[in-house]
């Protein structure tokens, strides 16, 4: 059986564990695709306005 300090460091590990868990899951369902879909976005517009300039001149 455990005592009192076993079972909160039983506690606190598996707390920071489903924690980081859950971080890295809403990582790399949400903030991960947001950046690579912003990355594209902006250097497509920048290819536009480049082309645009371009055609201008």
């Amino acid at each position: 059986m455990l005592d009192f300090s076993q079972f909160s460091g039983l506690v606190l590990f598996m707390f920071v564990f489903t924690a980081g868990f859950w971080l890295l899951i809403f990582l790399l369902t949400f903030v991960v695709p947001y950046w690579i879909g912003g990355t594209v976005w902006e250097s497509l517009k920048l290819k536009k306005e480049a082309k645009n300039a371009a055609e201008e001149k």
